[in-house]
């Protein structure tokens, strides 16, 4: 069979994580409208087996955070994360949703990509939301980069032009073993899951800054028989974003906590009691400490 790791890089927000969503069938990273969701690589794993072994194909997606100028350390921990999956791969999927400016993120990426071997192909991501000539504008500019060995248009949301994509990515790769059993979807232990779908909903609930000086630790998870019990802890910077996420009455807290419950029982499929304590843990996006505790330590 074939096999190979493909890294999906871009900036933030535009689509990589909806994209390995829509690749594996499966929701097993989170996706929101603000910038900076994915703060860790997230390994995705698309299986097509064949009678015809020479036909069948694995191929495991590794979603990175978007690059972007970090402001603290927890930003420079993320861009040197996405950075550094360029060296690690077979393949690499550039998703973006505009044309480049000139001093923009994309230019800095494509950048970086002149600087590498491994094939790359240029997504252009949204094209629901574009008009014909818009996408034919933005296709011609990467083009005209020379980078990429094709360039797609795909709807991640709606899952259109995906499958040619995949079949594509299948072509480039070389024989190989088989990284993982038929059935997985991801490698990520349903733990660390269930952390970012709690996170999800703070980020869908929260307003401006705050989310972003959240993190989410699961202090215990206990699996009984047919009930799954999950107490985790969320910590922000300050005392008066504590407050907005208990909400007046604990209703915002409430609302989080349901929300996240109904997304774990749907990925563990059975039932979740599941516990939500607030902690205020100062400036933790610059403490070396914290971040590695946190699990943002190492690339």
């Amino acid at each position: 069979m074939k096999s190979g790791f493909i890294g999906i890089i871009g900036r933030p927000n535009v689509g990589k994580s909806t994209l390995l969503n829509s690749i594996t069938g499966e929701k097993i990273a989170i996706t929101t409208e603000k910038p900076q969701t994915t703060r860790n690589r997230v390994r995705g794993v698309y299986t097509s087996l064949s009678a015809n072994d020479d036909d069948s194909v694995q191929m495991v997606f590794i979603d990175t955070p978007g690059i972007h100028k970090p402001r603290n350390k927890l930003g420079s921990y993320m861009t040197g994360v996405a950075v550094s999956t360029l060296r690690e791969v077979d393949a690499v999927l550039f998703v973006v949703d505009s044309a480049p400016s000139s001093a923009g993120g994309d230019a800095y990426i494509a950048k970086l990509l002149g600087e590498i071997n491994t094939p790359r192909i240029a997504v252009i991501n949204k094209i629901d939301l574009m008009p014909p000539d818009t996408f034919k504008a933005v296709y011609d500019v990467y083009e005209r980069l020379g980078l990429f060995y094709r360039i797609f248009g795909v709807s991640a949301l709606m899952g259109k032009n995906v499958q040619s994509l995949t079949d594509t990515l299948g072509g480039l790769l070389k024989a190989g073993p088989m990284f993982f059993p038929a059935d997985i979807v991801t490698d990520q232990p349903e733990r660390f899951i269930a952390c970012e779908l709690i996170r999800e909903k703070l980020l869908l609930y929260l307003d401006e800054e705050v989310p972003h000086g959240v993190a989410v630790e699961i202090e215990s998870y206990e699996e009984q028989s047919g009930l799954t019990r999950i107490d985790a802890v969320i910590y922000c910077e300050k005392k008066s974003h504590k407050g907005m996420i208990i909400g007046k009455g604990g209703r915002k807290l409430k609302g989080v906590g349901k929300s996240a419950r109904t997304d774990i029982e749907t990925l563990l499929g059975t039932k979740v009691f599941l516990q939500l304590w607030v902690k205020v843990r100062e400036n933790w996006r610059d403490s070396d400490f914290a971040l590695s505790s946190l699990g943002y330590g190492e690339r």
